[in-house]
């Protein structure tokens, strides 16, 4: 077991999650992450659903493109989080979660989105 890859989830109003690396562990380690972050407010789903509080925070090691953490504050962000912890225990490149098709309209877009920001590349906001 990794325990380096498990989720810490909230379940508050909104919900918050997170896995991997925060900024401060980036920094501690000499790593300074990319960073793309993107706000439910700009997710369709997330305004059908009449909850926009919150974002989506990915951290990507900029040597190699790995994700080295996520964070989540949002509608169903307990939930979210489990595809970020795959992407971690895999070793997954932010790029490669860019090219997963994720349906649309969900709030796992969110994550997506997130993913394309790290290079600059979300359309959404």
């Amino acid at each position: 077991m990794n325990y380096d890859v498990v989720p810490n989830c909230i379940f508050t109003m909104p919900e918050a999650a997170g896995v991997g690396l925060t900024i401060q562990q980036c920094e501690e380690k000499g790593i300074k992450p990319k960073v793309g972050k993107f706000p439910f407010m700009a997710s369709g789903k997330a305004a059908t659903m009449g909850e926009t509080d919150g974002f989506v925070k990915i951290l990507a090691d900029p040597a190699t493109d790995k994700v080295l953490g996520v964070h989540i504050v949002g509608p169903h962000a307990t939930d979210l989080i489990a595809e970020a912890a795959l992407a971690i225990e895999l070793g997954a490149t932010v790029d490669q979660i860019t090219q997963v098709i994720h349906a649309h309209p969900t709030l796992a877009e969110t994550v997506l989105e997130a993913a394309e920001a790290v290079h600059g590349r979300a359309i959404h906001i």
